[in-house]
């Protein structure tokens, strides 16, 4: 038994306990692609949704140096035909490519190296385990060991798009990791008689050579695109209510932070990473957010391509757009438009992806976090900046009942790149409403078209519960008044759903004439 060769079942064993959510029938579908021409998986995933915990799974249920029948013979797994046939049965090569990088960078060796270090300690630990293999091409005495053995390989390798994160910039580095792989899974000499499977898991989808894989043997299953691997992208609906159940945790609240990534003939899926957090402190709150490990939302944002400012703000603004998804290189520095850095966000976890309507939206309370600090941060982009100024300058306008600036500052929001290239109906209108009050993101949860008294009130405003803010009810009117919009927020008792803000509402007519081309707002307090 080895670190990386046949490391055994302990990493599993420490997650398997009560708290551990069964996601054990992941194992029939990679048992289904065994030595077959669909055995080389590659899993995307977005950071702190359980793909190191998948990992440690699958090794202590193929390793053959260990017996991991106490493991799974209670887990959902068991209860498949494939279950004994392939428990403990094969050789396995387990590698977490991060552990790596943090030796080369702590030794102060290049990142190049880090491939001839991968093979070299694969090499050490094979010879300790049967000194007959030795030699000095690693590929050679993993054949001699199976052959020695009797039993294919399976790989299991986390975090596998690590190094080209991390050397994005290095393209040799990046060339010599490929060949790495290229060599085990994309050679008839060697991939066919010693890989009886591989299991590869990252935030990103191996990067393309062109408009191909770089390793193009695999079959991809990404954030993007699930397919049969949905289930296991995180926890489902029915999972996080009875964990909820269990720990007495207000399931609603939870769905409200955590939810939001949906997937066809699934439905949702929480993050697990969050949830877990979430139930073991009893506070929702953002944590996923917080980790070492997010990337910088600011950053991408940032980046001087034409139409993405435009396209965060309407995100922002809770917005589903459409994203071309395609041109993605699938790594960290070549972007070619404002699309390829929103799929990045989409493979981060910053949006999610509706693969039927091929849009993007902001998934969640706790993501909206993320974007909320952006809004509220420093922005290198001036246009972007003065917008969330004006957009403060908005709110602060409409809680003090100035109803000349409001008008004032919607027509100059209007007129922005950011607004939508028409303006000739109440939807456009809407559309600029949402812009114009970005500022309102973290402050309030918006909901369109509330269902209230008597009808359906355009643009609600709630503020959050920790919040003194004053609740918002916009009436939206088309060559009509602005009066008239107040009135009918009376008239249909829009404000019967809000009886806890009682005292504390705000009343918003807005109406725009096409005649005079000019907004008018009457505010009241209710």
């Amino acid at each position: 038994m080895g670190v990386n060769v046949n490391p055994g079942n302990t990493g599993f064993r420490r997650i398997a306990g009560e708290k551990y959510v069964d996601k054990t029938m992941l194992i029939d579908l990679m048992n289904q692609r065994i030595d077959t021409d669909d055995s080389l998986v590659c899993i995307s995933r977005p950071r702190r949704f359980g793909k190191s915990y998948a990992a440690k799974m699958l090794c202590a249920y193929y390793d053959c140096s260990c017996d991991s029948h106490g493991l799974f013979d209670n887990k959902k797994i068991s209860g498949v035909p494939s279950y004994k046939e392939h428990l403990n049965k094969y050789n396995v090569i387990s590698l977490d490519i991060t552990s790596y990088i943090s030796d080369a960078v702590s030794d102060g060796i290049p990142l190049i190296k880090v491939p001839k270090m991968i093979k070299n300690k694969i090499l050490k630990e094979l010879v300790k385990l049967d000194p007959s293999v030795e030699d000095e091409n690693v590929n050679d005495a993993i054949a001699k060991y199976v052959e020695n053995t009797g039993r294919k390989f399976i790989f299991i390798i986390d975090e596998w798009d690590a190094l080209i994160r991390e050397a994005k910039k290095d393209p040799e580095t990046q060339k010599s990791y490929l060949n790495l792989l290229r060599g085990w899974f994309k050679n008839n000499d060697f991939t066919p008689y010693n890989v009886a499977a591989a299991y590869m898991t990252g935030i990103l989808p191996i990067k393309k050579d062109g408009s191909q894989s770089a390793v193009s043997d695999f079959k991809e299953y990404t954030i993007l695109y699930p397919e049969k691997f949905a289930d296991f992208t995180g926890f489902s609906e029915a999972e996080v209510s009875e964990l909820c159940s269990v720990k007495s945790l207000d399931y609603d609240e939870v769905k409200e932070w955590y939810d939001g990534y949906d997937f066809p003939g699934v439905g949702a899926i929480y993050n697990p990473y969050s949830v877990m957090c979430a139930l073991e402190s009893g506070k929702c709150r953002s944590y996923w957010g917080k980790t070492s490990a997010v990337e910088s939302l600011t950053t991408y944002i940032n980046m001087n391509f034409d139409g993405l400012q435009e396209k965060i703000a309407r995100l922002a603004a809770g917005e589903c757009l459409r994203v071309d998804v395609d041109s993605f290189q699938n790594d960290f520095e070549t972007f070619g438009n404002a699309d390829d850095v929103l799929t990045l966000l989409i493979h981060l976890g910053y949006l999610t992806y509706d693969e039927d309507a091929g849009t993007a939206h902001i998934p969640n309370k706790e993501v909206c976090g993320e974007f909320e600090r952006f809004l509220n941060g420093k922005s290198e982009n001036i246009k972007w900046a003065e917008l969330i100024l004006r957009s403060q300058k908005l709110l602060k306008s409409t809680l003090e009942g100035d109803s000349q600036t409001v008008c004032s500052v919607i027509e100059e929001i209007r007129k922005e790149e950011y607004a939508p290239q028409f303006y000739n109906n109440e939807q456009a209108l809407r559309a600029v409403i949402k812009y114009a009050y970005l500022s309102a993101v973290g402050r309030y949860m918006k909901i369109e078209e509330m269902p209230s008294g008597k009808g359906l009130a355009d643009v609600v405003y709630i503020p959050y519960s920790d919040s003194a803010d004053p609740a918002l009810v916009i009436e939206l009117k088309w060559n009509r008044t602005s009066k008239g919009a107040v009135a009918q927020i009376k008239n249909k008792s829009y404000t019967a759903t809000l009886k806890p803000f009682a005292g504390n509402i705000i009343l918003v007519g807005l109406n725009y004439d096409e005649k005079t081309g000019k907004h008018s707002c009457t505010i009241e307090r209710a």
